[in-house]
């Protein structure tokens, strides 16, 4: 979870151009005791690989794998620029946030920055912030409007249905979802038989989020398989959309897939279309910004629709042509990335996808 006080956030900050910007983050970083002074030609050295630009006027400058020896402690330095800056040609910046890392944790701050910035009106309120307390908030996800979160459970060793819907439940727990009133009541609930040996649960909680969970070993309740158990929290009614792809599902007669390794996938997107194809990342430090903004750019060559999860990760199935939901699924080395394209192109764009990612995405392959 990212942390930000006061002192790390730059107000009114008016420079000429993005080197200045990138020379008063590094410093800063610096005064903190973040880094050594010459991590600031990292951060240069990478903006020169490729625009640390996400979009929405928000850019996230940091170094390179080469220095981050240079690195002291994980941290970032938030600069606002309300008159904007040309960080790439036709981008306008208006907030930056410089990132020191260590190793690939910085991955975890750019995934809830990224989740945070996708919002346009949030973007425009961090331009707009006349106090640190106001972007603080922002970043942090305290006046972010609540989404639906996933979560899994495989392979649970589960003696009945019972059972794994307990230890569900237990996963929605310690997520901080709901309490031991939530688990009581769902263990005295009975959970409703979808078909295709899919079960839902469904309880009221402090935030809405799915739990699919799935057994070590065949199970079954009376005459019926229990294949995959789906717990929803619900909080508020961020769920429905999810509802719907359930019943699109059943009515495709694809339920079944819920209970494999894209079954979050299938639950946020509903029932299979176009084609599929898994490829494993490669690239040591994950998808950070250079492999993540190559990864979009060879799906950006393609007319068909291209989504992505990442199997190791959430499960969400978010664009591949979006940098900012890209680098947002938190992808590390040997994580495996779950690609479904539909269009005229669609096989040539997995193709495409496939060699980009054994060659390395930019980064040569190891």
């Amino acid at each position: 979870m990212l942390k930000l006080a006061r002192e790390q956030i730059l107000l009114g900050q008016s420079v000429a151009t993005k080197s200045e910007a990138i020379a008063l983050l590094a410093g800063k970083l610096t005064e903190a005791g973040l880094v050594e002074a010459g991590y600031v030609d990292g951060m240069l050295a990478r903006e020169a690989q490729h625009a640390t630009y996400l979009g929405s006027g928000i850019a996230i400058p940091h170094g390179t794998t080469d220095t981050r020896h240079l690195v002291k402690s994980t941290g970032v330095m938030v600069a606002q620029f309300p008159h904007g800056i040309e960080w790439d040609e036709g981008q306008i910046a208006y907030v930056a946030i410089g990132i020191a890392a260590k190793s690939d944790e910085h991955l975890g701050i750019l995934r809830q920055l990224t989740h945070v910035l996708g919002d346009e009106q949030a973007a425009a309120q961090l331009k707009e912030a006349t106090d640190a307390d106001t972007i603080i908030n922002i970043l942090t996800g305290a006046t972010a409007a609540k989404e639906a979160q996933y979560l899994t459970l495989a392979d649970f060793p589960a003696d009945d249905r019972d059972q794994l819907l307990l230890g569900a439940a237990a996963r929605a727990k310690s997520a901080g979802w709901g309490d031991a009133t939530m688990v009581t009541s769902l263990l005295a609930s009975d959970p409703a038989y979808l078909g295709e040996g899919i079960w839902l649960a469904r309880a009221q909680a402090a935030q809405t989020g799915w739990v699919l969970a799935t057994p070590s070993s065949a199970l079954t309740a009376g005459d019926l398989p229990v294949n995959a158990m789906l717990l929803l929290c619900a909080a508020d009614s961020s769920h429905l959309p999810q509802l719907e792809n359930l019943a699109k599902l059943a009515a495709a007669g694809q339920l079944a897939t819920l209970a494999g390794s894209d079954g979050l996938a299938m639950l946020q997107a509903g029932p299979a279309s176009g084609l599929a194809e898994t490829f494993t990342i490669i690239n040591p430090h994950g998808l950070h910004a250079r492999p993540g903004a190559m990864l979009v750019k060879v799906a950006k060559e393609f007319e068909s629709d291209i989504r992505v999860a990442n199997l190791d990760g959430s499960g969400e199935a978010v664009s591949a042509k979006s940098l900012m939901k890209v680098i947002g699924l938190g992808v590390k080395c040997g994580h495996r990335l779950a690609f479904r394209a539909e269009g005229v192109d669609a096989e040539a764009a997995l193709k495409g996808i496939g060699e980009a990612i054994a060659a390395g995405l930019g980064e040569g392959a190891h």
